[in-house]
């Protein structure tokens, strides 16, 4: 049996990193391997997932599973930088440099590198020395040819879900996905959701981590508030609807999934690099509320052959990393 492991942020409820868990899954599995992914709550995404898991924290579980495997997927996600946390990345690069030793092969997979401190840079710059380093967007291609790296685009692995068949879009409805830890943005949101509604839109807050969004959603006004760590409802959700602003991150790439347009709002890089890459307008912090609703009328279309150029990037990477 071959197995292949898949480091990243699962396990802990937020939808967009179960979103990419479950395509990974998917997508190996379909190529005739067996995912191990390595969780917060290895229990539980067996389960959600159909598929063996680890915990992530413990040393000898976490060694057993590389050990077990042929191929290291490090990613996807946000999982290269130092922004949050050193220990974030300290954790992951760690997890890379224990498979290399063990002899496995490794691919930093669909990930997006950034933002780092020059001390981050550094070590990530010796450590995935000489591996296979596939990127969701072409800043973190950027990034890495600063780190002296070469890269390859590929996409990120929650372009390829589907939403369920047969759902009915209401072009009238607008979704607001904030995140709880980006306050510049939540005022500036509560007046689109108000304008919004002046202009007759069904406006809906999605929370995609309810620990850490929920306050944030209740907050906005909105018609509807729907929180969830289920990647497919989430997916639904926003097939369903006309529109989609985004803070986080998962709220725009599964609308460009589900082909709905939208609007991102730049928290983070990797947010404005998602943008850039499909076409799709975002902005910086403050958003500017006129301009969101704006674009949320008239729909503003992002650049779908683009984006089914993602797909495939998405798609073919995993033959690159696998085969």
């Amino acid at each position: 049996m071959s197995r292949v492991a898949v480091s990243g942020y699962y396990g802990f409820g937020n939808t967009g990193d179960e979103a990419i868990a479950l395509a990974i899954t998917r997508e190996v599995k379909k190529r005739g391997l067996t995912p191990l992914l390595l969780s917060n709550t290895p229990t539980q995404s067996a389960q959600t997932f159909d598929c063996e898991a680890a915990a992530r924290m413990q040393p000898v579980a976490l060694l057993r599973a590389l050990v077990q495997s042929k191929v290291l997927l490090s990613g996807g996600g946000g999982l290269l930088q130092d922004k949050t946390s050193a220990r974030t990345l300290s954790y992951y690069l760690g997890v890379i440099r224990l498979a290399r030793f063990l002899g496995k092969r490794v691919v930093v997979f669909n990930q997006s590198v950034g933002p780092l401190s020059p001390e981050g840079g550094r070590k990530v710059a010796a450590a995935l020395r000489g591996l296979r380093i596939i990127v969701r967007d072409g800043t973190s291609l950027d990034t890495l040819e600063g780190l002296g790296l070469k890269g390859e685009l590929g996409g990120d692995p929650a372009l390829l879900l589907s939403p369920t068949p047969g759902l009915a879009r209401d072009l009238q409805s607008v979704i607001i996905a904030p995140r709880g830890d980006v306050v510049q943005a939540q005022e500036p949101l509560k007046e689109v959701t108000r304008q919004l509604q002046q202009a007759g839109r069904h406006v809906i807050a999605l929370s995609f981590m309810p620990e850490h969004d929920d306050n944030a959603a209740n907050a906005l006004g909105a018609d509807e508030v729907i929180s969830t760590r289920d990647p497919q409802v989430a997916l639904d959700t926003i097939a369903r609807s006309g529109y989609v602003i985004g803070v986080r991150l998962h709220a725009v790439i599964l609308a460009a999934a589900a082909g709905t347009p939208f609007s991102g709002i730049a928290y983070d890089p990797k947010v404005q690099g998602f943008c850039a890459d499909a076409g799709a307008p975002s902005h910086p912090l403050p958003p500017p509320p006129d301009e969101l609703v704006e674009e949320a009328i008239r729909r503003v279309t992002p650049n779908w052959n683009g984006i089914e150029d993602m797909k495939l990037r998405a798609s073919h990477s995993f033959s690159r990393a696998l085969n």
